[in-house]
C-alpha cells in the first residue's frame, strides 16, 4: 500500500500479549459471583469493551464485576504481560520512517498509558485514543475516526492493526484498511471471517510484514 501515513494499532493481543491477565481476571471475578465460561468464550470478548461483556454475563452486576476484575488486576498487571515478539522494533522502525504511530484501545487510558511508559514506548506514540476518549467503543468506528482528527489524516492514508473481529469492524467502519495479527490467541479463538466487513485487509504472522504492506 502506498501513501500510509499513519498505523493505529489496538492494545491487548497486538502489542501487548495480555491474554493470561484477562482470563485470569475473569475467573477471578466467576471465582467470587459464580458461573464460569471456557477459556474460548473468554477469548471471543477479546476486543469488545469490558462494560459490554460483563453485562453480557452479569446483567445488573456489571460495576460490581468490573470492580472485581479491575481489583485483582491492580496488584500483578505487569507480572502476567509480554510485549510481543518483534512489536518494540516496528513501533520505532516507523517512526524513523516518518509513519505516524497511535493506540486505539478499549482499555481505560491509566493501564494504557502506564504500560506503554513503564516499556519506553510511549514517546513514540503520536495520539493514544482510549475508552476514556470516546462515548461509543470499538467496533464503532468513532475511536479510529477521532485518532484519524487527532493525527491530521484521512482514513485512506491509515492502516489499522488488531486482534480481533472488533478491531477488524472498527476499522471498516472508519473507512480504514484492517490488517489482523495471527499470533494472538483471540485471533485463533475468534472465527474471523474471510469476506464482509468483519474479514481484514491482511493478515501477518510476525510484526516484520507490517512494513511490507505499508512499504
Amino acid at each position: 500500500m502506498k501513501n500510509i501515513k499513519a498505523v493505529l494499532f489496538d492494545f491487548d493481543g497486538t502489542i501487548f500479549d495480555t491474554n493470561k491477565l484477562i482470563i485470569d481476571s475473569w475467573n477471578e471475578v466467576f471465582r467470587i459471583k459464580g458461573g464460569s465460561r471456557t477459556e474460548e468464550e473468554i477469548l471471543a470478548t477479546f476486543g469488545e469493551p469490558l462494560t459490554v461483556s460483563m453485562e453480557k454475563w452479569f446483567p445488573g452486576e456489571s460495576e460490581e464485576c468490573i470492580n472485581i476484575y479491575r481489583n485483582y488486576q491492580r496488584d500483578i498487571f505487569f507480572e502476567k504481560i509480554e510485549l510481543y515478539e518483534g512489536m518494540d522494533e516496528l513501533i520505532k522502525k516507523l517512526k524513523t520512517l516518518g509513519v505516524l504511530n497511535a493506540v486505539v484501545t478499549s482499555r481505560l487510558a491509566s493501564s494504557t498509558i502506564s504500560t506503554l511508559e513503564k516499556y519506553d514506548l510511549a514517546r513514540y506514540f503520536d495520539v493514544i485514543v482510549t475508552c476514556d476518549d470516546t462515548e461509543k467503543h470499538k467496533p464503532d468506528p468513532e475511536p479510529a475516526l477521532l485518532a484519524l482528527e487527532k493525527l491530521g489524516i484521512s482514513a485512506d492514508e491509515a492502516i489499522m492493526i488488531g486482534d480481533s473481529r472488533f478491531d477488524i469492524r472498527c476499522a471498516h467502519n472508519a473507512g480504514i484498511k484492517a490488517v489482523l495479527v495471527g499470533w494472538s490467541e483471540a485471533a485463533a479463538a475468534g472465527d474471523i471471517p474471510k469476506n464482509g466487513i468483519d474479514a481484514p485487509d491482511f493478515v501477518i504472522e510476525s510484526a516484520e510484514e507490517l512494513l511490507e504492506i505499508i512499504a
